[in-house]
Formats: structure tokens, C-alpha cells, sequence
């Protein structure tokens, strides 16, 4: 497969999109501008495309949306190049724009840091102010303005478009509207996820699982920028030993590469990496924001939309939040019908293009009567006719469900239903476990079924549902004691790589014994304290288990997408009445017995 194939897809945000057809007479003009700006302590040449609407000019202004990229992508992607034709086509000016490292834009690639990228951005916001020039003079003054160098100017773009929107929010006041999708709340979470004993944003305290497959394609694409894009800006070149991205961005990826998590090194490393990701700087964002994630992704899971909705709603900041069917997982070439498919030129039918555009009338265009939706809406995949979104006025939606891990491998309802028992498996030195060839689904490529080997796991099930089906929305979470004196013994160690390290997932069993992994999520997790009670928050899932449906939950000593234990550590879970383990459910509808 061609590194193109691959650039083009794979983790440019996926919206791999045409424009609408338009009339005979085109409702915009398209004029590429190059703009230099200061990013951080470099000078970087971005690449542009404005769509003026046909009438906009300085005594008729129209508010701006900037359109940003995925990874790997550029202004005239699929998805960039196609919202910017679909908000012009609305009168709205457009400015698509290629990311620091991407297409022909100068310097290297530098995550979404705030203080390059969202800096950069500010210099686009500049312009459409009228308060600075293009490279070649060019002056806009057809942007709508709050002030004298204010223009009203919102942004739209998904994945690694839609980190730069908060980035640069962050840092620049006059942006008047968000709407990112299925972007990262914690990049160090996202590809070294730590699900145990949650404490900031999504993470847990300790480095997690690497998750190996996702971020060397990242890498790859990143390195990849000259084939794909020859004659780069001499400024594109990196450091550190990377060719296209920023030196600490390339430190962390040979931290994650070593398999080893020195106390000192690894904090020094992960630092970075949330320093450039929005739980870092969230308090800082007062931008009103429409969060739009993916049900079906393993990269940035519903997790990390949530942990940024209510960092935002507890601050004050005016935000909504939608889980959305497609992400980077599958879906996303061939989105469900009714769904976001900017292809087909849907914004005004589908409910997420819907809602978008009511978040912009409301925040670019001032029109405060435009409703803009409920504070939480999700997709329910089981619905053949009718609205698939369910909707909420609250974030939690539904109330918790408890279900106790008895020692006889069922999970029972009561306490005084679980049996007194112990049960043990034990890791090999390779992963035994598989969930998902991370690339499979988004490239539309087969992948194996889920599987755990034999004495690599161990699962308890739920009696058959009844009584009507059972509605799961939500991330699910378990809180357990296991018993491994290797994993003990290890954790003595200052290198945090040889603590405990299992992964932890719901299965959807069908009455003819049929297991569905639901999206194939797993919740990696490395052990604080082996000896100590912990608590794993699973990844949300938007599920119905239908009547005769049975719930399981699976204990796996490892999985093949992630890097997992250093040794071998024998793990034993033992249940009493009193002691049993607890797996907590956020239902919104049926009972669990």
C-alpha cells in the first residue's frame, strides 16, 4: 500500500468528502494566499485558500469559519477543501488551511501545541480581520467584525482538526465558535492509555499500555511528508532524529518505542504531551464549543470528548456534546444512513449537520432565538426507523447499575448472591489476546474476530437479559482487588513499565453463544497498587443488549494492539460476599439481574 493510500484516509480527520454541487454560477470565488506568521519561536509560511461568497464585501460582511485538517491531510483534502465549499455555499467566508508540517506549510509538525499551532492560527484570525496582510498584500475586509480587530470567526474540523480549534481558543479570545470532532482531551492518554484510578481529564497516574499499532501510523504519515509532498519548505525539517515534527515530539515517541518508564524521563515526556493537548489548557477556553465524537474509535474514544465536556460546562464555558456513530475506527468511509456525510452534501438532513449549522447561526451570525439542540445527544445503532439520536438534558444521561463479580464466573446482582471462589490466569511473554488491527477498519481492510487464549483471562457473565432490553450509555467501571505477589514484588521497581498490566472489556454474548466485542474498545490498564482495590473506567459505549442477550466481562492478561506486561505475572481474583468485585453500569433503560 502507497504511503499516499495511506495519508489520504487513515488519519486525515475522516471526512472523506466532496463538495456539494453547486449551481452554474458559483456562489463564491476561491483565492490562495500565503501568510507568514510567528509560531512559537519560528517564522512559518501557511498555506490558505479564502471563499469570499458572491456579494460579500465591506458594506455587506459575512462571519468567517476556518476549516482545519486531519493528520496527514492539507487544505484540499477530501474533508477541508469540502466544509470550506459547504459553509461559502451558505455565505458564510471560508478559510481552509494547511497545518504547520502538512501540505505546503512551513515548519514541522508540533502536535496541536498552543503555543505554535493555536499561535499560527491567531495570525489567520488576524487577517481575516483586516488587521494584517498576506504575503503578497492582499487585505480582507469582507469578514464581520465584533470590534475593530475582532472578526466573528468560528472553526470546524475533525481529529487532529479539532485539538488546533481548542489550541488556538486557548491563546485567542476572538474565536467565536467551535465545533471539533472526534479530537483527544489527553494525548498522552490516547496512545499510552492508563484507565486505572482515573485522576485528570482521562488518565490514570501511572504510563498505561503503548498503544502501538495507532501511533506508529501517526509517526509514519508525519515522517512520510516528503514523498507525499516534494519540495517541502526547508523549515518543515524536525529535530531530534525525526525529519517532520518537533524534537520533544519526537522524545516521546522514543520513550513510548522503549518499553521502558524511568520515574524522572517518563514525567519529563508525558508532561509534554499533555502539555499540548487541551486538559492542559482548558481552563483557558471560553469559546463556545460543540463537541461531536465517534462512537466506534479506539484512537480517541468517547472518554475524552466527555472528560472535555465537563472540564468546560463546570468552568462555564457554553458547550454541547454529541456521540456520533463513525470515528476513526469504521464507518467513517460509508457513514450510517442519516448520518454526517458532508459526500452527499447533507448538512441540512443529517441531525449532526443540523446542529452544527445551529451552532453557527447562533454564535457567527447572532441570532439568538436559534436553538442549538440539547445538552447531549447519542446515536443508538439498534434503531432501523425512526430518530436514531436519543437526547438529554443532562450529561450523565440514566442513572448506575451494579452488577457483583461472584467467584463462580457469573456476575450476580446482590451481594448475597456471590458464590466464594478464586479463579487465576496468567500472561505469556506475547499478547494472546486480540481486539482490532488498529488501521483495519478505517481503511475498510479485514481484521480477525476478537479472541482470548485459553488461561490468558477470565470473564464473568450476566444472566440472560428479560423482561426487555437493556440500554448502556455511558463508560462502565469496575472496581476490583486482584492478588499477584510477581506484580507486587515488581512494583518495587523505580521503572513503572514493570508494573501490572491487564486490560479490561465488555462482550455483548447472543443466545446462540455469538460474542460481539462492542467497537472492539478495551480499557488498558497498569495496576497503581497491586495490592490495593482499583478502579478501571472502561471506554463509553452507546449498546442495547436485547432480551436472551447475556453481558460479560472480560479480565485479559493482554492485547496484541498494545504493548502489555514486562514478565510474567500470574494474576488471581478471589470473591466473597463481602469482597467481591464491582461492575457498575450506566443504564438508561431495562434491568440487569
Amino acid at each position: 500500500m502507497s504511503l499516499a493510500l495511506l495519508a489520504g484516509p487513515a488519519l486525515v480527520a475522516p471526512l472523506a468528502l466532496t463538495a456539494p454541487a453547486v449551481a452554474a454560477a458559483d456562489p463564491y470565488t476561491v483565492t490562495a494566499l500565503k501568510v507568514t506568521v510567528r509560531a512559537g519561536d519560528r517564522r512559518c509560511t501557511l498555506d490558505t485558500d479564502v471563499y469570499r461568497p458572491t456579494g460579500a464585501d465591506a458594506a455587506h460582511p459575512a462571519p468567517a469559519v476556518l476549516t482545519t485538517n486531519g493528520f496527514g491531510g492539507d487544505k484540499a483534502d477530501g474533508s477541508t477543501d469540502a466544509l470550506a465549499k459547504a459553509f461559502a455555499a451558505r455565505g458564510y467566508v471560508a478559510l481552509a488551511y494547511s497545518g504547520l508540517g502538512f501540505g505546503r506549510t512551513g515548519c514541522p509538525i508540533s502536535l496541536d501545541d498552543p503555543r505554535i499551532d493555536g499561535r499560527a492560527a491567531s495570525g489567520l484570525v488576524d487577517l481575516l480581520a483586516g488587521a494584517r496582510t498576506a504575503d503578497n498584500g492582499t487585505r480582507i475586509d469582507y469578514v464581520a467584525k465584533d470590534g475593530a480587530r475582532d472578526p466573528r470567526v468560528g472553526m470546524i474540523g475533525g481529529s487532529y482538526g479539532g485539538a488546533i480549534q481548542l489550541a488556538t481558543a486557548a491563546v485567542d479570545h476572538r474565536v467565536d465558535a467551535l465545533v471539533p470532532l472526534i479530537t483527544w482531551n489527553d494525548l498522552s492518554y490516547s496512545l499510552d492509555p492508563n484507565n486505572a484510578d482515573r485522576t485528570r481529564g482521562v488518565g490514570g497516574p501511572l504510563p498505561g499500555a503503548y498503544k502501538w499499532q495507532w501511533t506508529n501510523g501517526f509517526f509514519l504519515i508525519g515522517e512520510a511528508q516528503g514523498l507525499l509532498h516534494p519540495n517541502l519548505d526547508p523549515s518543515r525539517t524536525g529535530g531530534a532524529g525525526c525529519l517532520h515534527f518537533v524534537a520533544r515530539a519526537c522524545d516521546t515517541k522514543r520513550l513510548l518505542d522503549s518499553g521502558s518508564y524511568p520515574e524522572a524521563r517518563t514525567r519529563e515526556v508525558l508532561a509534554y504531551a499533555r502539555s499540548v493537548s487541551p486538559v492542559s489548557y482548558l481552563a483557558s477556553v471560553k469559546t463556545p464549543t460543540l463537541l461531536v465524537q465517534g462512537e466506534d474509535d479506539t484512537l480517541f474514544n468517547l472518554n475524552e470528548a466527555a472528560a472535555t465536556y465537563r472540564t468546560l460546562a463546570a468552568q462555564g464555558t457554553p458547550v454541547k456534546m454529541i456521540w456520533q456513530s463513525w470515528g476513526h475506527s469504521g464507518g467513517m468511509r460509508k457513514p450510517a444512513r442519516g448520518e454526517l456525510a458532508l459526500a452527499r452534501g447533507n448538512l441540512d438532513t443529517s441531525y449532526v449537520g443540523r446542529r452544527i449549522l445551529a451552532w453557527f447561526d447562533r454564535y457567527l451570525r447572532h441570532r439568538t432565538a436559534t436553538g442549538t439542540g440539547p445538552a447531549f445527544a447519542y446515536y443508538r445503532d439498534w434503531v432501523a426507523g425512526g430518530p436514531a439520536y436519543a437526547t438529554s438534558s443532562v450529561f450523565p444521561a440514566g442513572g448506575s447499575r451494579r452488577l457483583y463479580l461472584s467467584g463462580d464466573g457469573t456476575l450476580v446482582g446482590r451481594r448475597g448472591e456471590v458464590v466464594r471462589g478464586s479463579r487465576a490466569y496468567r500472561n505469556l511473554r506475547t499478547a494472546t489476546s486480540h481486539s482490532e488491527s488498529s488501521l483495519a477498519g478505517l481503511l475498510g481492510l479485514p481484521d480477525a474476530a476478537p479472541y482470548d487464549a485459553r488461561g490468558t483471562y477470565l470473564d464473568w457473565t450476566s444472566k440472560p437479559v428479560a423482561g426487555g432490553p437493556v440500554e448502556v450509555v455511558g463508560a462502565p467501571r469496575v472496581t476490583l482487588r486482584v492478588s499477584s505477589p510477581q506484580a507486587g514484588r515488581a512494583q518495587r521497581s523505580s521503572d513503572a513499565a514493570d508494573r501490572l498490566v491487564l486490560f479490561a472489556k465488555l462482550y455483548d454474548v447472543a443466545p446462540d453463544g455469538q460474542k460481539t466485542l462492542v467497537h472492539r474498545l478495551v480499557a488498558p490498564a497498569r495496576v497503581p497498587d497491586a495490592t490495593r482495590r482499583f478502579t478501571v473506567e472502561l471506554p463509553a459505549i452507546v449498546h442495547r443488549y436485547e432480551p436472551g442477550h447475556r453481558l460479560r466481562f472480560v479480565l485479559a492478561a493482554s492485547d496484541d494492539a498494545y504493548a502489555g506486561n514486562r514478565g510474567v505475572k500470574p494474576v488471581t481474583v478471589s470473591s466473597t460476599p463481602a469482597e467481591a468485585g464491582v461492575l457498575e453500569l450506566p443504564v438508561t433503560q431495562g434491568v440487569l439481574r
